[in-house]
């Protein structure tokens, strides 16, 4: 039971906005310490565990890419591109890139999408270009915002879109972990299938907020509208 101090430590980390990383590396350490293993063995969990899922950290190899288009104008050219869109919102541009993040991800094109070579460098801007078109002026708070939504976009369509692809991690390790630990014979196409629904209520339920995004931001700006004149009349 003692070990379940991790999963404790994990809840009020995230509860009280501590840097994930290190609030799931504390965590680990204590949860390794309570089951008994030596610093020597936690140290090779961690190097083993690293080894086996580097490719997460494919992405490093994209930054130096990244940081050429972003000097050379590319965010830039997407605001431009958007702000000539006029039906164009900033929800509706988090709501088409959702759509495309999760099909693509049901058919295991989970590299087309991510935070650092698309929604930071191409998808961010182009949401933020709607709202300039829209608004004419986008605060930082607005800013954060919307950059919060355009990582949530990609987060929920990937995570459950590939879920629907046979033969992605989770669906083999979930396979697997039932076929041995329970003795049952589990198919892969049978837990993609079960997939489905739950990526078009998350669609469905994640699309609706992004366009509620809207509505909160034309709130949001009526409310500048009005202090503003006050400020500038306070300040005569």
């Amino acid at each position: 039971m003692l070990v379940l101090i991790g999963v404790l430590l994990v809840i009020v980390g995230f509860a009280i906005r501590l840097n994930p990383l290190v609030v799931v590396t504390v965590a680990g350490i204590v949860t390794a310490l309570l089951g008994g293993l030596n610093p020597v063995q936690i140290l090779d969990a961690f190097g083993s565990g690293f080894a086996s899922s580097r490719s997460v950290t494919i992405f490093v190899a994209v930054l130096p890419v990244v940081g050429i288009i972003e000097f050379f104008g590319l965010q830039e050219q997407a605001k431009t591109l958007i702000g000539k869109l006029a039906k164009l919102t900033a929800g509706r541009v988090l709501l088409g890139y959702l759509a495309v993040r999760q099909i693509t991800a049901a058919v295991g094109l989970n590299s087309v999408g991510g935070h650092a070579q698309t929604v930071r460098p191409l998808v961010f801007p182009m949401a933020e270009g709607a709202a300039l078109r829209r608004y004419g002026h986008v605060p930082e708070h607005i800013k954060e915002r919307i950059k919060a939504h355009s990582a949530g976009a990609d987060n929920v369509g990937v995570f459950f879109g590939e879920d629907v692809f046979v033969a992605v991690g989770s669906i083999l390790l979930i396979t697997t972990f039932v076929d041995t630990t329970y003795h049952l014979h589990l198919e892969p196409l049978q837990l993609a299938l079960w997939a489905i629904p739950t990526a078009l209520a998350a669609f469905l339920i994640h699309g609706f907020r992004l366009l509620r995004l809207d509505k909160s931001l034309d709130k949001e700006y009526r409310k500048l509208e009005a202090t503003e004149p006050a400020v500038a009349g306070e300040a005569k």
